[in-house]
């Protein structure tokens, strides 16, 4: 790992040079290291810290969502060198409070401290004039709740869902072994390239288990923007009582996201949190899944208005109108056994029954993600599509050393394509 040096003066806080050690070794390899799905295949266009750090050298195409209380603009952007296209986070560091300051340089320093296929990391950052440059591999077909919006408003079919859980799950084992726990899986939060990479964001949410070099079996801190996280947020994280909360949180979130991707709804969306602590729960009920006890309507699926490097999202050049020749899921579906069990395990009540993140990579609902290759992962996702730069893009202009934020050469789309809280 390429060391970061970055220093980010504004005009009234002046951000020191961060360097940092691998003070961890990549352990990726000890986590399902026989895993040869594409969802966790890393390609060479995934690599960018071979990219240059000059502003001038990039094209701004087209914004792709705003994020960090609206100070960051996220854009998919060409490296007019090398012709590769990423995503670039530009945020204006004079408009930031100190707090926001401390913020971003620990998201930036524990980005860069993960080294895993499934996560979505930041690799190359820079400072120009005020303004921080941080970039990511571009991940073309957006988040799943994007996906649900535009292609799949009924709900994804059972292979796509594995394929993309068993990504999530992949990141997960590897976060909980390095002992965090991420605090912030939802649909919007899991994001796939062209190639079929599945990446979880949302890193800015993750939680260090660790106090004086021990690691602790319960933490109670409570997540930023936990509003927006209300509907996956775990019972024993809502209740911030005395028992606290651990690793297993995540699953527990990880079933709310199945019930996300089954329907296209998000369970106890727009309904009081105490519903979980009263004991309320949600199962697939082969049929769009609803909170037990409580049957009232449910909203499309809304991850929130933050994909994971920023807040807000921006479905962007992906969004579409839903149309009569877009095939449309079947009502009422019909699951697969192995396909309930997975959730009831996961939404028990009582975290200590649920599994954990490498023992549900070997549930049998994953048996088929292994058969995956390339050819069938564009099947899976037929009618969706990738975004992808048009074909004659007129040249931004060159971001120059002013303290602006940077325009791409498109408007900003009216939806979100990733979800950058």
């Amino acid at each position: 790992m390429s060391f970061l040096d970055c220093t980010c003066i504004s005009s009234h806080s002046q951000v020191q040079p961060i360097s940092i050690e691998e003070q961890y070794e990549d352990i990726s390899h000890q986590c399902s290291s026989s895993d040869v799905s594409p969802c966790s295949v890393l390609t060479d266009e995934d690599d960018i810290t071979d990219l240059s750090t000059d502003p001038a050298h990039y094209q701004l195409l087209s914004q792709l969502g705003r994020g960090f209380n609206n100070l960051s603009q996220v854009s998919m952007a060409r490296h007019t060198p090398s012709g590769r296209l990423v995503a670039v986070k530009n945020t204006n560091l004079d408009e930031c409070t100190e707090d926001e300051l401390l913020q971003l340089m620990n998201e930036v320093l524990r980005s860069r401290l993960f080294r895993h296929p499934n996560l979505l990391m930041s690799r190359l950052v820079f400072s120009s004039c005020c303004q921080l440059w941080v970039l990511s591999p571009l991940m073309s077909y957006g988040s799943a709740d994007s996906l649900l919006r535009s292609y799949f408003p009924d709900g994804m079919s059972e292979s796509l869902i594995a394929y993309l859980l068993y990504g999530v799950l992949r990141a997960l084992e590897y976060l909980h072994h390095m002992g965090y726990v991420h605090r912030g899986v939802k649909a919007s939060h899991v994001l796939l390239s062209a190639e079929g990479r599945v990446c979880l964001s949302g890193l800015q949410s993750v939680y260090s288990l660790m106090k004086d070099g021990k690691r602790m079996r319960a933490v109670f801190d409570m997540p930023q923007h936990s509003p927006s996280l209300l509907p996956w947020l775990s019972p024993e994280l809502l209740r911030q009582d005395l028992h606290g909360y651990g690793v297993k949180s995540d699953i527990y979130s990880l079933g709310i996201v199945v019930c996300e991707l089954v329907s296209g709804r998000v369970p106890f969306q727009d309904m009081p949190p105490t519903l979980k602590l009263r004991g309320s729960h949600c199962c697939l009920l082969d049929v769009p899944p609803y909170p037990l006890g409580d049957m009232g309507a449910l909203k499309v699926s809304r991850s929130g208005v933050d994909s994971g490097i920023g807040e807000s999202v921006v479905t962007g050049s992906l969004t579409r109108t839903a149309t009569a020749e877009r095939p449309q899921s079947p009502a009422p579906k019909n699951h697969s056994a192995t396909l309930h069990n997975l959730v009831q395990l996961c939404l028990h009540q009582q975290p200590e029954r649920r599994p954990s993140a490498t023992a549900l990579l070997t549930h049998p609902f994953f048996r088929q993600v292994k058969k995956h290759t390339r050819d069938s992962f564009i099947s899976l996702m037929y009618p969706a599509v990738p975004v992808s730069c048009p074909p004659d893009t007129p040249p931004s202009e060159t971001p120059t050393q002013i303290c602006n934020t940077p325009s791409p050469t498109d408007p900003e789309p009216e939806d979100g394509m990733w979800d950058f809280s």
